[in-house]
């Protein structure tokens, strides 16, 4: 009985503990819920549109969140308090409210409206939702506070938080996303340079100016890669932009706030890569700001020898003088060692059989190379700006530029001699190059009666000066397909003594200046139809070749150019959909004459494009129509076979499209796609009506989308898959002699987590182990895993 009773009193005992610790957890409940509150609101632009992306922050509780496709942003269950809400968006004046959450208000609504500002780009956490490639707004495109809406010119951003994604751990990766692009040749020294609507764009730009970087380029101190699209001579003259466009690198800059993050990349082929960013305001009235980036890379080839080592750093520090002054100076240095860059050139006498690539079944793994035949590198660019606001209509602003790049050691080029054999041939070299950008620029903003203008005024000098001091040696051919022992041929003790009675030669190969004045007004006739008007005048000073040992010049000669520019946009719907056309120019200096002595005159490039442009809170295209015809190219002289006559023609024409969309929460598309005709429409005969082989792939597309969850337990956790397509292309194009290289579809993909603290992610370069080729024949890396984590502070 008394064991019933014990028995009965503990489970009465037990249920009345469950009933007490029941009622304290549904007391606690009930008073958390009483005692916590919501914040929510929408952020909104200065022209009443909402945006998405914008990174909003309750420091004092570390919550942060985004905002979302309709600017919309929440945060729940905060306890009852007073809290600071910051908000920041890239290119906007942050902004920050303070808010009270009790019993009498837990339900807080807060709004922000951004202001564009032209004095600083802020760093900005994304961590869910969001179109978070789809911001295009920049200055350095038309050198104006000018949007992407009111722009007549197509231009595509590749911005950090797409490279951040993708974990891109080399420059030349990023162009993966241009439209068009095609795969990066990489050259002596590693400089590079890409495709741009048929014609071969080289890594010239940087802020908008002239940045000779003939090294090789680490992306850590990128803000973004703007592509230009079309000749641009008007704005940025001839030296830094091709025919078809230029690629402006926009790098890092201080801003208000201390923040920071170091990551660490390991991936195949021993690649090691360490980056740091930090950003802090150096006295407590932030007048005066400070940002370092810095990396150390390091990594081996997937073939049997070559190798690249750096080491980059890149401070920056900008100084608020008073209201009206800013100062800015910032800094890229940078050590280099690596290998030469694969150059192969086929062989096409008059006994060829095999006419592309595959054909030639050189073993894709072997590299022909030695890694104690290297080169090392330097280079500095030091940039330094002065914006001082004249007054509410006027702004000033002068920058000074001033780069260095050079090459030491041993640089290789192979050459096919037969169907069967290669030959390679080594460099010595010592390679420096120095350049100079001064501009000044003023940038108005007034009315003239009912009509806005936007003008840019600008005075431009530039000058390059190049020393060579070099010689080559040949090495004893070899079986591509079978070299047995001769392939171990190329050391750096078999070639030191072939140097040692070849000839070396010292010149002064580039020594050139140019002094430019440009004008450009945006005109808006009414609020949706904007005119634009702009001409540059260039005079060009090119003081030759000179030879020490001789005391000897060649080439030198001088040239005045023009170069103009028209553009009109209609917005169909304000700020959503316009219809553009625009004329633009470019041109390249030419040196030498005709048999009758007639000094030759630059090129000329002209284009005529038309298009489309949409910009929704989802969904952001363009498309484009363009024609560039090219003028004054030289060609033989049939009647004088030791001179040229310039009358040649060169015709580049085809349609663009970009996409940008974020059709549901998490999920962001990139997309483009490219065709291009190019042709010679009088030229030598040899090449009349071909293809030039610099203008690569007729067909391209990239694509890359990615998911990631924003409202679970798992978020930030995502994922993303991309592709790249280059249909087939030329390396020689004659109408005797054809090598082709063969079309290729490169797929990617990578997982990652995100959060405001860390970030940790994996990605899969070529997973179907494509085997594909650059323009200089040089094969890409097969399948490659890389992994990275990210301490953010």
């Amino acid at each position: 009985m008394k064991k019933k009773l014990n028995k009965l009193y503990n489970i009465n005992l037990s249920k009345s503990l469950i009933i007490f610790i029941a009622a304290i957890f549904y007391t606690n409940i009930a008073y958390s819920q009483s005692n916590t509150g919501t914040i929510s609101g929408r952020m909104i632009l200065k022209d009443n549109e909402y945006t998405q992306g914008a990174t909003v922050k309750i420091t004092s509780l570390n919550k942060i969140t985004t905002t979302d496709s309709d600017g919309a942003y929440e945060f729940e269950n905060l306890p009852f308090g007073t809290y600071i809400v910051d908000i920041r968006l890239s290119g906007y004046e942050p902004a920050e409210a303070s808010v009270r959450i009790d019993e009498s208000n837990t339900k807080v609504t807060l709004h922000f409206e951004l202001v564009y500002t032209s004095h600083k780009l802020e760093e900005i956490v994304i961590t869910e939702g969001g179109n978070r490639f789809a911001r295009k707004e920049s200055e350095e495109v038309s050198k104006m506070d000018l949007k992407n809406m009111e722009n007549p010119q197509v231009y595509t951003v590749v911005s950090k938080e797409l490279m951040k994604e993708q974990l891109i751990t080399d420059y030349n990766s990023v162009f993966k996303n241009v439209p068009g692009a095609g795969i990066s040749e990489i050259r002596n020294q590693g400089r590079s340079s890409n495709i741009s609507r048929g014609f071969p764009t080289p890594q010239l730009v940087r802020n908008g100016v002239s940045s000779f970087t003939y090294n090789a380029i680490d992306p850590a101190n990128l803000e973004r890669i703007e592509v230009i699209k079309g000749p641009s001579a008007t704005l940025f003259g001839s030296t830094i932009s091709s025919f078809g466009g230029l690629f402006n690198r926009v790098t890092k800059k201080p801003y208000d706030y201390f923040q920071g993050e170091v990551s660490y990349s390991a991936g195949d082929w021993d690649l090691n890569r360490f980056t740091a960013d930090i950003n802090a305001p150096l006295n407590s009235t932030k007048t005066a700001l400070f940002r370092i980036n810095t990396a150390l890379h390091s990594e081996r080839s997937f073939q049997d020898a070559g190798f690249n080592k750096s080491f980059f750093i890149a401070p920056s520090i900008s100084y608020k003088v008073n209201d009206r002054l800013t100062l800015l100076i910032d800094a890229e240095m940078s050590q280099s060692n690596a290998t030469s860059p694969t150059r192969l050139a086929p062989f096409s006498g008059p006994t060829a059989t095999v006419t592309s690539i595959t054909e030639m079944q050189i073993p894709y793994n072997l590299s022909f190379a030695n890694n104690r035949v290297n080169y090392s590198g330097q280079q500095y660019n030091i940039y330094a700006q002065a914006k001082y606001i004249i007054s509410d209509e006027w702004t000033s602003q002068t920058i000074v530029s001033r780069t260095r790049s050079s090459a030491e050691g041993y640089t290789m080029a192979m050459v096919i001699l037969s169907d069967e054999r290669i030959r390679q041939a080594v460099t010595s070299q010592e390679n420096p190059y120095y350049g100079t950008d001064i501009q000044q620029n003023f940038n108005g903003d007034f009315k003239i009666g009912k009509l806005r203008n936007r003008v840019i005024v600008g005075l431009d000098y530039y000058s390059l000066r190049t020393t060579r001091n070099n010689a080559t040696v040949n090495l004893p051919p070899m079986n591509y397909k079978n070299p047995g022992e001769a392939y171990n041929n190329l050391t750096e003790d078999r070639i030191k003594p072939l140097f040692a009675s070849a000839r070396f030669t010292n010149f002064v190969s580039n020594n050139e200046r140019t002094y430019s004045a440009y004008v450009s007004d945006v005109l808006n006739i009414t609020e949706r139809l904007i005119l634009m008007a702009g001409v540059r005048l260039d005079r060009y000073y090119n003081k030759g070749v000179y030879f020490p040992n001789l005391d000897s010049l060649a080439g030198n000669y001088n040239q005045t150019a023009f170069s103009p520019r028209f553009g009109a946009v209609y917005q169909i719907i304000n700020q959503k959909v316009s219809v553009f056309g625009n004329y633009m120019n470019g041109f390249n200096n030419v040196s030498g004459s005709d048999f009758l002595g007639n000094t030759f005159k630059p090129n000329q490039a002209n284009q005529i494009e038309g298009g489309f442009k949409f910009d929704f809170n989802k969904i952001s295209a363009t498309l484009s129509y363009y024609n560039i015809n090219v003028t004054n190219i030289t060609r033989d002289d049939v009647e004088n076979p030791d001179f040229q006559i310039q009358d040649g023609t060169q015709l580049s024409k085809g349609f663009e499209l970009e996409l940008i969309a974020n059709p549901i929460r998490g999920l962001n598309i990139i997309a483009g796609y490219t065709f291009n005709e190019s042709k010679y429409t009088k030229a030598n005969e040899n090449i009349l009506g071909l293809r030039p082989t610099t203008a690569g792939s007729p067909r391209t597309a990239n694509l890359w989308a990615s998911y990631r969850l924003t409202r679970s337990a798992a978020a930030g956790l995502g994922f993303g898959v991309g592709a790249i397509y280059g249909s087939e292309y030329y390396q020689t194009n004659t109408a005797t002699f054809k090598f082709s290289i063969p079309s290729y579809t490169v797929l990617d993909a990578s997982i990652f987590y995100d959060q405001p603290k860390y970030r940790i992610g994996l990605k899969v370069d070529n997973i179907s182990n494509e085997k594909y080729w650059s323009y200089r024949l040089a094969a890409q890396n097969p399948t490659r895993v890389t992994g990275n984590i990210t301490f953010k502070f």
